[in-house]
C-alpha cells in the first residue's frame, strides 16, 4: 500500500514551494489509493516558532489536502511530531555504533574550527570524512577505554555516520532517473547529540521506515542528502521507499529559487494563508481572495503536465491524471498573474449565490444592506471582468450610490449641445413605460432613438453617464432595471443640473 508523508518543520510560514510538495504527495497517494500522513519534524527547537504547526494545518485544510494520519490525527504510528519521539532515537544511534555504521565523535566547536584553519592555509577544504577522521577525537583514533571514560564522565559528544570510502554509490529517482555520486567526496554527518536529540537525517529515516512510507517525494534542496539516506537505510538492513525529487519553484524574474522577499518586492503572495512575523502581517493566497481551487491548480501545473493542453482541473481530475513520471527536472517559473488568470477561471464556474453571498459580507461593512437576489443579479452582470470578489464592488457600487463626479473627458467628448434635450426625451420615455424590466426599456429606447433619427452614440453614452459616472459597466437597460425607475430619473436629473 501506497504510504506518503509530507513533513515540515514549524519554523514560520509554511512557503508555496512546501504547499506544492504536499500537494504532490496527496495526488499520488489518492491515484494509488493509499495513505497521507503529516509529520511535524521539530527536532531544530531552535528555530521552532510557536504558531507555525498550527499555521501548517490549518493552511492544508483550507486547500482541501485532508490527511490521513498526523498530527490531531493519531493513528498505529503516532506520535507524530518528531519532538515527542526523542526516547526512541538513541537506540538506533547505539545500533549503528554497534554494527560499525557510525562512531561517537567528541570533538569541541574550538578544535574543529582550528582543523579548518589549518586546511583553509595550505588553500583546502576541511571535510570530516574518511581522510581526516582517524587524526580527530573520535572513537575509530581513541581507545574503547578512552571512549568510555569520556561518555562516564558526561563529555559532549555527537554520533557521526560513517560514510563509506571510494564507493560509486548509484540511486535511483523517480523523476531523475539514475543518480550516482562518488562517496569519498562526502562527509560524515551527524546524526545525533549527547543532549539526546537527533538530527533530521536520522529522525527522518527512523520515521519514514516506523511509519511504513514507500514513497519519498521531497523538494530537489534534499537530492544532497539522497546518498546519507540510502546508506542509511542499508546500514540498519531495512528496505528503502522509492525517492523522486521535485524541481525548485523558480522567481518570476532573473534567476534562483523563490523566497519570501521576491513576494514582498513584486507584490504577490508566497504563503498559502496570513502570516504575522516581527508584528508585521504578510499576506497569503487565502488573504489576498485567492480561491483554494485555483491555487491547487496552478500549483499542480508548476512542473507537472498531464501531456495535453488543458488547464482548468479539479482535485478528482488532477487526482486522476497526476504521474510523478511526468514531473520534469527543471524548476519551474513562478508568474504572479498567471495564479490570476486562474482565479478569474474559477470566478466564473462559482454560482452566482455563492458569489453573492461572498460580496454581502463587504456590502454589510459598508452599511448596505440588498436583498440577496438583487445582489445575485448584479454580480452576474458584473463577475466576467472580475478576478477576487474583492473587485465586485469597484466594478459594481453605482448599483447602490449614484455617482458624485462624472469622468470629465467623458463628459468633453459626449455631451453635446443637444444632449441635454435628448436626456429629458428619455426622462419622458422612460416614464411612460410601463413595464419596468430591461427588454421593455431597450425597446422603448430604441424606438424613440428610430422616431427621432438618432445614433446610438448620441443617446447610451450621456445615459450611461448619468448612471455610472463614467462609460463602464454591463449594458444599460440592465442597470436601469435593478436600480429602477425612482432612482434612474433622479441620476437623469441630476446629471442634468450638474452638466450646463
Amino acid at each position: 500500500m501506497v504510504r506518503v508523508r509530507f513533513a515540515p518543520s514549524p519554523t514560520g510560514a509554511l512557503h508555496i514551494g512546501g504547499v506544492r510538495t504536499a500537494l504532490f504527495n496527496y495526488l499520488f497517494a489518492k491515484k494509488h489509493g493509499g495513505d497521507f500522513l503529516l509529520r511535524i519534524e521539530d527536532t531544530d527547537q531552535n528555530r521552532y516558532v510557536e504558531g507555525a504547526e498550527q499555521y501548517i494545518i490549518n493552511s492544508l485544510n483550507w486547500l482541501g489536502l485532508t490527511y490521513d494520519e498526523g498530527v490531531g490525527k493519531e493513528g498505529k504510528h503516532a506520535p507524530y511530531r518528531q519532538s515527542e519521539r526523542k526516547p526512541l532515537y538513541k537506540q538506533y544511534a547505539d545500533t549503528l555504533i554497534n554494527n560499525g555504521w557510525a562512531y561517537y565523535a567528541f570533538d569541541t566547536a574550538e578544535a574543529l574550527e582550528k582543523a579548518r584553519q589549518q586546511y583553509e592555509e595550505k588553500g583546502d577544504t576541511f571535510i570530516y570524512n574518511w581522510a581526516t577522521r582517524n587524526t580527530l577525537e573520535n572513537s575509530l583514533s581513541l581507545t574503547s577505554e578512552e571512549v568510555q571514560q569520556r561518555l562516564t564522565r558526561g563529555d559532549a559528544y555527537v554520533v557521526r555516520f560513517k560514510m563509506p570510502e571510494k564507493e560509486i554509490l548509484k540511486m535511483s529517482d523517480m523523476i531523475r532517473g539514475e543518480v550516482t555520486i562518488d562517496t569519498s567526496t562526502l562527509d560524515d554527518k551527524v546524526l545525533f547529540k549527547s543532549d539526546g536529540m537527533p538530527t533530521y537525517h536520522l529522525a527522518n529515516i527512523v520515521d519514514d521506515h516506523l511509519m511504513e512510507i514507500t514513497h519519498v517525494i521531497r523538494g530537489e534542496e534534499w537530492l544532497p542528502s539522497m546518498p546519507l539516506h540510502i546508506l542509511l537505510y542499508r546500514a540498519f538492513g531495512w528496505q528503502a521507499p522509492a525517492f523522486a525529487h521535485l524541481p525548485l519553484i523558480l522567481k518570476p524574474v532573473g534567476n534562483g529559487k523563490l523566497s519570501k522577499r521576491d513576494g514582498i518586492k513584486l507584490g504577490f503572495p508566497v504563503f498559502p494563508m496570513d502570516w504575522t512575523e516581527n508584528g508585521e502581517t504578510l499576506r497569503g493566497f487565502s488573504g489576498e481572495g485567492y480561491f483554494p481551487e485555483a491555487l491547487i491548480n496552478f500549483l499542480a501545473l508548476l512542473g507537472w503536465n498531464p501531456g495535453n493542453d488543458e488547464e482548468i482541473f479539479s482535485m478528482d481530475e488532477l487526482i486522476l491524471l497526476f504521474d510523478l513520471e511526468k514531473v520534469h527536472k527543471a524548476g519551474a517559473r513562478f508568474d504572479p498573474e498567471k495564479i490570476k488568470w486562474f482565479n478569474h477561471q474559477y470566478l466564473q464556474k462559482k454560482s452566482d449565490a455563492e458569489l453573492a453571498a461572498a460580496f454581502q459580507k463587504e456590502l454589510i461593512t459598508k452599511g448596505i444592506e440588498v436583498a440577496s437576489t438583487k445582489v445575485e443579479k448584479i454580480v452576474s452582470l458584473i463577475k466576467e471582468r472580475a478576478t477576487f470578489v474583492a473587485d465586485f464592488w469597484e466594478l459594481s457600487k453605482f448599483f447602490f450610490e449614484a455617482p458624485k463626479k462624472y469622468d470629465e473627458k467623458a463628459v468633453k467628448k459626449q455631451w453635446k449641445e443637444n444632449t441635454p434635450t435628448i436626456v429629458r426625451e428619455v426622462i419622458e420615455v422612460l416614464q411612460n413605460t410601463s413595464v419596468f424590466s430591461s427588454v421593455a426599456l431597450e425597446e422603448a429606447v430604441k424606438n424613440y432613438m428610430e422616431t427621432k433619427q438618432l445614433g446610438f452614440g448620441q443617446v447610451m453614452p450621456p445615459l450611461r453617464l448619468a448612471l455610472v459616472g463614467e462609460l463602464k459597466g454591463p449594458h444599460v437597460f440592465d442597470i436601469i432595471e435593478l436600480i429602477g425607475k425612482e432612482e434612474t430619473l433622479r441620476r437623469l436629473e441630476t446629471i442634468l443640473s450638474f452638466i450646463k
